[in-house]
């Protein structure tokens, strides 16, 4: 079959399923199976595919038709120009958390000791730990197969990071100078969309309003003897009145709200 037929078939069947992003869609999974970017694919529509290349891309395409996630079915997805183990068990880092590595970058902290709490794939702690090569960071998680997924992805990288399974910050096992928190903050009753209905609730929800895990760890921040100083999280931006204020109840100040990202410092 050549690529333009498999293609134009594809689409077609995506769009009919209601997927938005089919022409896309069908494009990401051909460069996996073939190897080739799609702008060689594009241009020698005449390519011919195996038949078993066939077969194994209408799978994939059976379950993208019912709005399985597209990182799901690979396995894996990108995040900040790195590749990251994936699966049903953890949500897929999305670009919008990219800010937070960003704005970590920009407190130009010198050997900084950073927990990347409700790591889940891990894809942001150990994108600080590649990003800033004098960082000592700890992976934290409630879920003992997300950390599975963490400490796979850890070493991976080629790192070595500690992942512990603990309720948000309840016994750290030492201080930290900085805490990355992309915890779930969508509220219980929004509608989302198909694709984030088959990722782990565990991971999206956050209580009426969103904030129940974030109103959790910043009460934990304030019992401890040394808090970290610096806290970056992710939420809404509707969210971000609300948030700032859960932050100023525990001594910490809202610094930068950029996007889906908050810095705050005590």
């Amino acid at each position: 079959m050549e690529i333009n037929a498999w293609l134009a078939e594809t689409i077609e069947r995506l769009g009919q399923a209601g997927i938005g992003s089919a022409r896309l869609d069908a494009l990401i999974l051909l460069e996996d199976e073939t190897g080739k970017d799609r702008s060689y694919l594009l241009a020698h529509p005449e390519m011919v595919l195996p038949a078993t290349s066939v077969a194994k891309l209408n799978k994939q395409i059976v379950q993208r038709s019912t709005h399985r996630p597209l990182a799901y079915i690979r396995g894996f997805t990108e995040f900040y120009g790195r590749r990251f183990k994936v699966n049903q068990r953890v949500l897929e880092p999305r670009p919008e958390s990219e800010t937070m590595i960003e704005l970590l970058k920009q407190l130009k902290l010198d050997k900084p000791v950073i927990a990347d709490v409700g790591t889940g794939s891990g894809a942001i702690g150990i994108t600080a730990a590649l990003e800033i090569h004098t960082a000592e960071v700890d992976l934290y998680d409630i879920d003992s197969s997300c950390l599975a997924v963490a400490r796979h992805n850890s070493l991976m990288h080629e790192l070595h990071l500690h992942a512990y399974k603990r309720d948000l910050l309840s016994r750290p096992v030492r201080d930290y100078d900085v805490i990355l928190a992309n915890l779930p903050y969508v509220p219980n009753d929004w509608q989302i969309n198909e694709a984030a209905g088959m990722e782990p609730r565990l991971a999206i929800f956050g209580g009426k309003d969103g904030l129940d895990l974030y109103r959790r760890m910043f009460a934990q921040l304030g019992k401890m003897e040394d808090p970290a100083h610096s806290v970056l999280t992710e939420a809404l931006p509707p969210q971000h009145n609300a948030l700032q204020q859960i932050g100023e109840a525990h001594g910490y100040n809202l610094k930068i709200a950029q996007d889906f990202i908050q810095v705050f410092e005590l």
